[in-house]
């Protein structure tokens, strides 16, 4: 196996992807729900959540659980992406 298969393997099986909420959309109480399924919080926190919309929801994920949480999100009409989280100390765009 080649250096660069190994490396490609690595990243897939990393727990370091997040879950970003962009935009609640026209369905808000529907993404509610669902912020609340994805994360395990309460209706109240979910609800605040979905409301400062950019925010990230969940980190430490796997890219397998963070596209399935995507998925969720996209399901009721929100806008949301999964990205890898940033090393620690690594500057992100503003």
């Amino acid at each position: 196996m080649s250096d660069e298969e190994s490396t490609e393997y690595e990243t897939l099986l990393c727990d370091d992807h997040e879950v970003v909420l962009i935009d609640c959309g026209p369905r808000e109480m529907d993404v509610i729900l669902a912020v609340r399924k994805v994360t395990g919080q309460s209706l109240w926190h979910s609800r605040d959540l979905a409301r400062r919309a950019p925010v990230t929801l969940v980190g430490g994920l796997s890219a397998y659980r963070a596209q399935s949480a995507v998925a969720v999100l996209q399901g009721v009409g929100a806008r949301a992406e999964w990205r890898q989280e940033p090393e620690p100390g690594e500057r992100t765009a503003p």
